[in-house]
């Protein structure tokens, strides 16, 4: 038994002593290739166990992403605490600089009152000993005894200005005169006593004579100057001109003023053939606006012109009469003549403006034999390529098409010497530079004047006259005002890119789901007379096609005369709208950026922004359909918080006009600094990381 016992000791001693041994390698690799069997067969796990793993990835997520966040305040906040102590640090130093500036004020103040009027008397110093005997220079202000050495020093004169008589300073030049011709006549008197000569006749008249020099003064040199308008025009002097000029708000620039053609004052200064003052006598034209008083004689005189103006300020007659001024000097407009083209040329952004300027000009022609073409898109080419072969005087046209017909040789502009471009920042907007520059380079270039204001013009020759009229100056138009205007004159009149101040500027802001309500809201306080016969008219604007239909059909819906008016519509579509609108068969226009600019509908009372447009300049243009020609109106936009990008220069136009600011504005961060400043640009990131 013992040695059983023994044997069985042994044998466990001899296993314990095999499991100390190490693994060998093939082993090793066996058991690893087994545990990659196991994690590679699949695990299916139940729904309770999937119910719980997915919820401890989320709780890890949710920690993660808490972390991050508490992370981003706390170095926003160390931002924010560095920036409040840098802003802290530089006012108190900006007190400290104040406060020693008005230490260092106050102590020179005091040094000059000491120096010239006398301070407290200094408190002498008890002299002992030998310094008894030195001289004390140390004055106070009563031991000034100057006034007793010199009688004049008691009475002194005070100068009287303006001497009772309107002189300047208190000098009075007629006492001048009169005691001058005294002491002449007293002098003359003395040396005739002591030459022992009698005075004669012709010393008394002369005497005389000097007697009324002072009335001769007034008569002469100190007539009242009239007002420029109580002046006819050839006594107009340089200061009557200027006083003018700032009256109208009329301002040059590029050119000396004096060098430029003077305005006209009334239409008979203008002195335009008598076949367009009967047109404007017609259309009730009692005086000329101020872009007609500084544009119309520099294009009698054939210079370039760039026109800047408000909205309705009436830029299109600016440029018409000129132009019907220089069709005049032409040859007659015979078939051999309209083999060349036309005589000028037009050029407007969008359809509806080119069909109003061809409305406008053949008012103005309509005494005269001119024949004018419209050329846009959206109509048959062919019909206007056989009206341009049969020969015009004026080609009103959209840049696209008008290229498109010179490609087609359906026209030619071999004598075309006279081009406007009217609107010519929305063209470039619009993308039609390229178009532009087409039509301008398809016209005879020698016709060009010269660069130099050196090289004197030929009396006998014919140059190229070049309006363009644009709201603002961008890159492009610069680049075309360069190439193709010579010597321009650019006549500013008021601000630009201001409104009128005969619009009210209401802004509201909402969210978009409310806009409908506010809509109809605003509607319901506009007066509208039975029969679809408007008593007022309302434009809507949107800044989408599918925006427009979808407010037209709410409109319909709560039973107004509505139409529409956007890009997607057919040309025909288009006028019968606005034909329909202007004609007060429709109560209300719902309209994109295409009747946002030189559109002029009569009687508009109301201009709604339903979408804010994409820039400061289109919301100028906009509410500027209402407001025209002297009435009063009114401009309801509706912002939200995705028009943050305009909120500065929102505000900023609020307050130049006078108008409300609504606090959810006036107090956003975005209207504080403008967009694309350094400060903006920090603005922006601090957003972003947020």
């Amino acid at each position: 038994m013992e040695e059983g016992e023994a044997a069985d000791g042994n044998l466990s001693n001899g296993k314990a002593a095999k499991k100390a041994e190490p693994l060998a390698l093939e082993e090793l690799l066996s058991k690893r290739k087994q545990e990659m069997e196991a994690q590679a067969k699949p695990v299916f796990m139940s729904k309770k166990q999937r119910e719980e793993l997915a919820l401890q990835r989320r709780q890890e997520e949710a920690q993660a992403q808490r972390a991050l966040q508490e992370e981003r305040r706390k170095a926003e906040a160390a931002i924010l605490h560095k920036m409040q102590q840098e802003e802290a640090e530089r006012r108190r130093d900006e007190d400290r600089r104040k406060r020693t500036h008005e230490r260092e004020k106050e102590k020179e103040l005091e040094m000059i009152k000491q120096q010239y009027l006398g301070g407290d008397k200094v408190k002498k110093k008890v002299l002992k000993g030998s310094e008894k005997f030195r001289f004390n220079f140390d004055w106070g202000a009563e031991d000034d005894t100057s006034k007793d050495l010199n009688p004049l020093y008691n009475s002194t004169h005070q100068a009287s200005l303006l001497f009772g008589r309107g002189m300047r300073a208190g000098i009075d030049r007629r006492e001048q005169k009169k005691q001058a011709a005294e002491q002449e006549k007293e002098l003359l008197r003395k040396l005739r006593e002591a030459q022992g000569i009698a005075e004669t006749k012709e010393d008394r008249k002369r005497d005389r004579d000097r007697d009324l020099v002072a009335d001769l003064y007034d008569k002469a040199d100190m007539k009242v100057e009239k007002h420029w308008t109580e002046k006819k025009r050839g006594e107009m002097t340089e200061r009557d001109w200027r006083i003018f000029r700032e009256d109208y708000n009329i301002s040059y620039r590029g050119v000396n003023p004096s060098a430029a053609a003077l305005p006209i004052r009334n239409w008979e200064e203008a002195n335009l053939p008598k076949e367009l003052m009967k047109a404007i006598e017609k259309q009730g034209y009692k005086k000329p606006s101020p872009i007609q008083m500084a544009a119309i004689p520099l294009g009698l005189q054939q210079r370039d012109v760039i026109g800047i103006a408000e909205t309705g300020s009436g830029k299109t007659a600016a440029f018409v009469l000129p132009m019907l001024v220089y069709i005049e000097k032409q040859p007659v407009m015979t078939e051999e003549v309209a083999v060349e083209g036309p005589f000028a040329v037009v050029l407007a952004p969008t359809r509806e403006l080119a069909q109003q300027i061809e409305e406008e000009a053949a008012k103005l022609a309509a005494f005269t034999p001119y024949r004018m073409v419209s050329v846009v898109g959206g109509q048959n080419i062919e019909d206007q390529g056989f009206k341009l072969r049969k020969g015009c005087e004026i080609v009103i046209a959209t840049p696209g098409r008008l290229i498109d017909c010179l490609e087609k040789s359906y026209a030619v502009l071999n004598q075309c010497n006279y081009v406007v471009l009217d609107e010519a920042d929305r063209m470039i907007d619009m993308g039609f530079e390229p178009q532009v520059m087409g039509v301008l380079d398809a016209m005879p270039s020698s016709n060009l004047k010269p660069e130099s204001e050196d090289v004197e013009l030929e009396s006998n020759r014919v140059y190229r006259t070049t309006y363009m009229f644009s709201a603002t100056m961008p890159p492009a138009v610069e680049r075309l005002a360069r190439k193709y205007l010579r010597r321009p004159v650019v006549v500013n009149i008021g601000s630009a890119g201001k409104v009128t101040d005969n619009v009210t500027q209401i802004v509201r802001v909402a969210k978009e789901n409310d806009k409908p309500n506010m809509l109809q809201s605003e509607l319901e306080n506009e007066t509208f007379a039975e029969g679809s016969k408007a008593v007022s008219r309302v434009i809507v604007f949107v800044n989408t096609k599918r925006q427009c239909d979808n407010v037209s059909k709410q409109l319909e819906r709560l039973e107004y005369s509505c139409t529409v008016l956007h890009g997607g519509k057919t040309q025909d579509q288009r006028e019968a709208s606005l034909a329909g609108f202007r004609e007060t068969k429709y109560d209300v226009l719902v309209a994109t950026d295409v009747a946002g600019r030189g559109i002029d509908v009569p009687e508009v009372s109301m201009v709604i922004n339903y979408d804010m447009p994409g820039s400061i300049e289109q919301y100028t243009h906009r509410i500027g359909r209402t407001g025209r020609a002297g009435r009063k109106g009114r401009a309801i936009t509706f912002v939200t918080m995705s028009d943050t990008d305009l909120f500065y220069d929102l505000k900023k136009l609020l307050e130049e006009s006078g108008s409300a600011v609504p606090p959810q504005i006036a107090h956003h961060e975005a209207a504080r600094v403008k967009p694309g400043s350094v400060e903006g640009r920090r603005r922006d990131q601090t957003v972003y990381a947020k």
